[in-house]
């Protein structure tokens, strides 16, 4: 029987798995591992107003969740010259994290990856319609932002591929590009602008021997093709029925991996145990193929997005019963 490290590498490389790879968040059943820098998130979350290492300021409600950014240390472009870049070659980014990696367990696919990689960083500096403003009037100034970031996490994976020689698989971010049915900007605005970016980080990635594996939500069909492109590995769906389950497997199933679930905005929440294992199979039947091609996700969070416990253990089930690489 493969490895947990094994049937996920076979799953993204399209070389057969022997079963379904999990990346699920219950006891005994996740086949990876993912060790983060000491990089702050969205804070405390025990506490309603919390700052990241970008200056970002989190705001939560008395629902248990994330936060969102409220204060944005960019808003006015005349703060820049007094901002404090965070430094990526700071130890204390990095205190713990060899130990930590050494530490994980060896059978399972090791990621580390960057929280708000590059859009979702940009708007939290600047503000969401100030920045999507500044991508047609301060496109300069918009440029130059967007590539500091991109230093920086550049700076990140290098320092983490130095620290842990050999012993990271992959690399996961999050980067949230779709509304409910459409990019947030024009197709051709985000091949000019953000695509080269992401290649840049892509080719690092792959550099370092690592798979790319991005989140990413809503409608975002528009540019998965420009991901695999430029060497996107898995990408992470959590709304399928958002984007059109037939129409993203007919499109580009055994072309790039699919990390997914049950639909957590449509399905999860208010549908039936039979519906929930209905999405399931088809899921597996129409992103994954022979080869592989899939991987359970996970949400993580049932209460933030109202969703019972009892139905992600049927989600779980339906696909452990919707495993085609297990039946073969």
């Amino acid at each position: 029987m493969q490895s947990g490290k094994e049937v996920v590498r076979r799953a993204i490389e399209f070389k057969t798995p022997d079963r379904m790879p999990m990346s699920f968040g219950r006891p005994g059943g996740g086949d990876t591992v993912h060790i983060r820098w000491n990089q702050t998130g969205t804070g405390d979350k025990a506490f309603k107003n919390t700052v990241d290492e970008w200056g970002c300021g989190w705001q939560r409600t008395d629902q248990p969740n994330m936060g969102q950014v409220t204060s944005h240390p960019l808003a006015d472009w005349g703060a820049l010259d007094a901002f404090r870049w965070p430094d990526p070659g700071d130890p204390a980014f990095y205190k713990g994290v060899a130990e930590r990696v050494r530490e994980a367990d060896k059978d399972k696919y090791v990621t580390t990856g960057i929280f708000m990689l590059l859009f979702e960083r940009l708007h939290g500096l600047r503000g969401f319609e100030n920045f999507l403003t500044d991508l047609y009037l301060e496109r300069e100034a918009a440029e130059k932002l967007a590539d500091r970031i991109v230093a920086f996490n550049l700076g990140v994976i290098d320092n983490m591929a130095k620290l842990c020689p050999g012993l990271i698989d992959g690399f996961n971010f999050t980067d949230d590009w779709g509304t409910e049915n459409a990019l947030m900007i024009s197709p051709a605005l985000w091949e000019d602008f953000f695509k080269p970016r992401y290649k840049r980080i892509f080719d690092r990635c792959r550099y370092h021997g690592w798979h790319v594996w991005m989140h990413t939500c809503g409608y975002v069909n528009d540019i998965i093709e420009p991901l695999i492109e430029i060497g996107c590995d898995v990408v992470n769906l959590q709304q399928p029925r958002a984007l059109g389950i037939e129409e993203i497997g007919r499109r580009f199933a055994g072309r790039i991996c699919f990390e997914t679930l049950c639909d957590i905005q449509h399905t999860l929440p208010f549908r039936t145990d039979q519906d929930i294992a209905e999405e399931a199979r088809l899921l597996v039947d129409t992103w994954g193929t022979d080869q592989g091609g899939f991987i359970l996700g996970d949400y993580g969070d049932c209460r933030a997005i109202g969703v019972r416990p009892e139905a992600r253990d049927v989600m779980y089930e339906a696909y452990c019963k919707a495993d085609r690489w297990a039946r073969r």
